[in-house]
């Protein structure tokens, strides 16, 4: 019997509020302003990108794109997706 080999969607783990604020919180440290961009994506899908499209007043077409690998959405498209996610960034002070 051939094994059965399904594809990976981090959405599908990404179940709970504190997955993924731990999440978020992770690729915020990194630093990199790409994958964090996807993070978001990925946070969008799983809470249901018909209902962030509904939230945000944006097309559902249009967020996949703005949060597709090597897409630069505006500011202001983010800002609008962390609010319907209910999500905060939080700035602190860097100690050397």
């Amino acid at each position: 019997m051939k094994p059965v080999i399904t594809e990976f969607d981090l959405a599908d783990y990404l179940d709970s509020e504190e997955m993924i604020a731990e999440y978020l919180s992770q690729v915020l440290a990194e630093g990199d302003t790409e994958e964090l961009l996807q993070a978001i994506g990925h946070v969008a899908k799983a809470r249901g990108m018909t209902q962030i499209a509904k939230e945000t007043g944006l097309g559902r077409e249009s967020l996949y794109k703005a949060f597709a690998p090597g897409a630069k959405p505006r500011f202001e498209t983010v800002v609008k997706v962390m609010n319907a996610l209910g999500v905060e960034l939080h700035a602190h002070p860097v100690r050397l």
